[in-house]
Formats: C-alpha cells, structure tokens, sequence
C-alpha cells in the first residue's frame, strides 16, 4: 500500500522525466505482487513446520531421500489450495491425509481417470427383466462406461427444500476404500444400508469385503458396476455385515470369498432395483426416497484436495468413480446434492462432497453425477 500512495503523491507534483521513474516503480511493485499472491512468499520453514505438523496429524514417517520429495509435492499442494481459496468460490481446497501425493499419484491409488469407451458393453451381464424395473431406459450401467439417454423430461432442480438422510440416521459412517478399486462396492453397499433403514428402522452397515471377494459379476479391486451387484446381491440373497465379513482390501489385495463363514442378514435381499431417469427432478424425486447410487468423473484435482463448499465449474462426464447421493439443497444460494464418498473422513467435508444441482451442467449433472443413478428396492 505504501508504494501505491507515495507513487499516486509523485504523480500529481512531478513532471514527465519522474513520471516515467513512478510507472517503471509501479509496474516493479506491481509484479511484485502477483508474484507474491502466486507463491505467498513463504520461506522454506513455513513449509517444513506446516508439513511437520501435518505427518504428526496423519501418523506419516519418510526416510530422508522421500521426505525432501514428498515436502516439495506437500508446499505445491499448499500453493495450490492458497490460491483456489484466494478466489471467490463457491468451494474450499485444503490439506487432508492425501495432501503428500502427486495428482498422478493420487489418480492410480484411487483408480480414477481410466481411458473410457464410447458406449458400454454389459461384460457378459445376464439381467432378468422380470426382476429389474428401469425407469430410464439404459441397461446395467457400469462404472468407468457411459450411456446416451436423449429422455429429456420435464426438469425443476431449483430450490424445492432439502432432503438429508445423513442427519435422518440412514447413513453410516465414511468408510475408506484404500488402495482398492471398490468404489462401487461402498456405493453399493451405502444404498443397501439406506435401504434397509427405510425398511427396518436400524442402521446396519453392509460388507464391501463380501462383495469385493465374492461377487462374480464385478472385479474386485479392478472396478465394478453398481447394477452387477445389486443383482449380485439379489442371486446370494443378501449381504453379511461388515462386523461379521470386515474390509481388508484397503492395500489392494484380495483373498478368496469366506462368504460361507458369515450369516446374511434377513432383509437384505433387493427384490428390483432402479435405474433413475437422467434429470434433477428424477433424482430429487429418487432422493425423497432414500439415498441413490451414483457415478461421477473424479479426474481432477480440485477432488483431491476439496474441502469444503458446493463444487460449481466445469466438470466432465467420463464416469470413473462410484459414490453416494445422501440429499439435496441450497448452501449460500448455490444449490447442491450433498455425495458420500468413500476416501475417508479427512477428505472433504468430514468425507462428503457438495456438488452444484442444476445450473450449467443440469443435463449430465456436475461430474456427470446423473447419467448412472440406481438404487435398490427391497
């Protein structure tokens, strides 16, 4: 502020010869800084204590050669979270327990970005219509596929109250798939839960291990379909809980299916399931409901490091990651459905994301959060 007004003083009383010294001042001053918005001008110790205090909350140890690498890739996070939230968004970067990794990094460990075909094929999926009511059209719908649906339909994503079924209680903690590519098990197993609490009045969490080692119809750690393992799940009968078949693919492995050690439990077994008609007013109407299955491009890394906020902006359509649609509202004027996600609890907001509902991206939805919404009936 002191260069701005000793330069404004100089240019009133001074003739041309000091003019042009004020502007050359003023355009240093003025790449001074942007240069400082960008980087903060943070010290080398700034970084090292931020980053020292955050091994110690996530119980992280490096070797000497890793922990110079891994502070590097930590300060550039730091960089990049200060200048998103520098802007006036509608969402919060900051640090969380993945906050050390590289984007590409951060993409293979979660499974995320895989190159897409044009149009789904149903990998050998054999669908009993006389079970399955779909709403909108598509056969099973796949995590990492996607489907044209030209429906159209009438549509009013704006306003119209809340829904939250985390605070009705048909919710169960975030849960954190690890290394593993079982995001579709964990949203699986989010719209059984919710389910079954409609149905049962008890909060019963389901097992992603289960379905991870047992269900042939997806593969594991490599990726699954929702739909496949609501089908899955109908053929077996029902699901175990996860007290009784924990998850133990966190770093990536799997064992064989120890599905005959563990009893399922009475009621779980969906009788249909639902595909929901590509639209907010489906999914809100879907959502009035119980909490819904869905599949969103996560290939960005405003997800890795989101924290807080309705994500708005362009987002794309390349479906690689299964979540869970837990509600609806508005945050600030910015109307959003509030999504589980399964990455644990210090990502996000206590693990949960909020992605815009309606707005630009009305007919794919944010992160084409409404082409691959299901869910279970039982």
């Amino acid at each position: 502020m002191y260069v701005f007004y000793m330069s404004f003083m100089c240019i009133r009383s001074g003739g041309q010869s000091t003019l042009a010294k004020i502007n050359l001042k003023l355009t240093v001053a003025l790449t001074l800084l942007t240069s400082a918005a960008a980087s903060n001008l943070k010290a080398p110790e700034h970084y090292e204590k931020l980053f020292g205090q955050w091994m110690s909350d996530f119980s992280m140890t490096f070797d000497k050669a890793e922990y110079q690498e891994r502070l590097q890739i930590f300060s550039d996070a730091d960089d990049t979270i200060n200048l998103h939230n520098a802007k006036n968004s509608t969402f919060t970067m900051g640090h969380n327990e993945y906050s050390h990794l590289t984007w590409e990094e951060f993409r293979e460990l979660k499974g995320i970005g895989q190159p897409l075909p044009p149009k789904p094929t149903l990998l050998g999926l054999s669908i009993n219509e006389s079970n399955k009511h779909t709403e909108a059209g598509p056969p099973p719908f796949a995590v990492n596929w996607w489907w044209d649906d030209d429906s159209g339909g009438d549509d009013d994503s704006s306003g119209g109250g809340s829904v939250d079924w985390v605070d009705s209680g048909a919710v169960t903690d975030v849960k954190d798939q690890g290394s593993c590519g079982s995001c579709w098990s964990f949203s699986t197993t989010g719209a059984l839960e919710g389910a079954y609490y409609i149905a049962n009045s008890e909060l019963v969490a389901f097992s992603e291990q289960m379905l991870v080692e047992c269900d042939t119809k997806d593969s594991g750690c490599n990726g699954g379909l929702m739909d496949n393992a609501f089908s899955w799940i109908q053929e077996n009968g029902g699901l175990c809980t996860e007290e009784d078949y924990p998850y133990t693919s966190s770093g990536g492995s799997v064992s064989t299916c120890s599905s005959s050690s563990c009893t399922v439990v009475k009621g779980s077994t969906p009788s249909s399931w639902v595909d929901v008609k590509q639209s907010d007013a489906a999914m809100m109407s879907a959502l009035d409901q119980q909490p819904v299955s869905i599949a969103i491009e996560a290939d960005q890394q405003a997800f890795q490091l989101y924290s807080s906020g309705v994500m708005t902006g362009t987002c794309g359509t390349n479906l690689d990651h299964g979540v869970l649609a837990v509600g609806y509202g508005t945050m600030d004027g910015t109307d959003y459905y509030r999504v589980k996600n399964s990455w644990g609890s210090s990502w996000g907001d206590g693990g949960y994301i909020y992605l815009e509902r309606g707005g630009d991206v009305a007919d794919d939805g944010q992160c084409g959060m409404l082409m691959a919404a299901s869910y279970p009936v039982l």
